[in-house]
């Protein structure tokens, strides 16, 4: 069975932030570091080359399959922000309040903060860790 690419490594998370070229997107996903730091009580920590990851759990499916996650992260893209959370679309009445985002899976998109209210995405956070952290028990 194929091994997970994206795994946590020594890899600076302050040094990724840095080298997002565009001021905006790096001033708001250094605000979204800390936001997730509060909202998940862990350290940022790089999964992989692009994913600032946040806490971490081991998941096994049916299959077989198993690997690790973080319990909660994002990653500057080249379109957005990816917002990476379990759940995220269950929470459609704190979503209709969020602002403007798009959904697909696991990931929230937003372009900037300033397109969404940060305390909803905070409130996102919570939930999203606190229903996998029950979900893991």
């Amino acid at each position: 069975m194929a091994e997970n690419k994206t795994r946590p490594t020594r890899a600076s998370v302050a040094a990724y932030l840095a080298a997002i070229k565009d001021e905006t997107r790096r001033e708001d996903c250094k605000a979204l570091a800390k936001l997730m730091t509060r909202a998940t009580g862990e350290k940022p920590v790089m999964w992989g080359p692009g994913i600032v990851g946040f806490g971490a759990y081991h998941y096994q499916y049916d299959s077989g399959r198993e690997g690790d996650s973080c319990l909660a992260g994002f990653s500057s893209r080249k379109n957005a922000i990816t917002v990476y959370m379990m759940g995220v679309r269950e929470q459609s009445e704190l979503l209709q309040k969020l602002g403007k985002h798009k959904t697909t899976g696991g990931c929230l998109y937003i372009n900037k903060l300033d397109d969404i209210d940060v305390k909803v995405l905070e409130k996102l956070v919570v939930k999203s860790v606190a229903s996998l952290k029950r979900r893991l028990k």
